[in-house]
């Protein structure tokens, strides 16, 4: 037999929190935070640090976005999560600095064992480093590192980590070539 899910245990704590909490957290995003006005990031960021997610300044959360756990995500400064993001938070998600995770993408920190007739579920850290840009419906797998300044081609599929500073793309994604800056560009403070 491969699988027998009538024995399948979710482990002690998975969550991090209470059933009750978990509740709490998904009416919430349902009510509060999905049908809040696009303009109001401020309320939504608000909203997930009220759920123990740690949020920098100026980050853009789309109201369409869905969180599984948001204390188990961290987000850093500047950063845009894009329409229809889905963020599986079995696991912890990282995301950078003034990184982009782009429309209808999948960042997934858990799955199961697929050896094991139990089905056991594990999650790992999932994390996307500073100035990378997740393109549109890309799915990246639990435990991968996407380097800093990395981008990720649309609809591309991340098993493994991909190198900073190289546009990655394909199903797997590999690195195909260098993303090079525009020398005549100033940054602005």
């Amino acid at each position: 037999m491969y699988q027998m899910l009538c024995r399948f245990n979710l482990p002690k704590n998975f969550r991090g929190r209470s059933g009750a909490f978990v509740q709490l957290w998904w009416m919430t995003q349902s009510i509060l935070f999905a049908s809040s006005p696009q303009f109001l990031y401020g309320w939504r960021n608000w909203l997930l640090r009220i759920f123990g997610a740690k949020i920098g300044k100026g980050v853009i959360i789309r109201p369409s976005v869905r969180i599984t756990y948001p204390w188990k995500l961290t987000i850093g400064d500047y950063a845009w999560i894009g329409d229809n993001v889905e963020l599986y938070t079995l696991g912890e998600i990282v995301i950078g600095n003034n990184a982009v995770i782009s429309q209808r993408s999948y960042i997934c920190t858990a799955s199961h064992d697929h050896t094991k007739p139990t089905f056991d579920i594990y999650s790992v850290k999932t994390v996307i480093e500073d100035e990378a840009w997740v393109a549109t419906d890309v799915y990246v797998a639990p435990g991968v590192t996407i380097g800093r300044g990395a981008v990720i081609g649309a609809r591309s599929s991340v098993f493994s980590d991909m190198p900073a500073g190289m546009i990655c793309v394909g199903s797997p994604a590999k690195p195909i070539k260098p993303r090079i800056m525009d020398e005549n560009y100033v940054s602005q403070p």
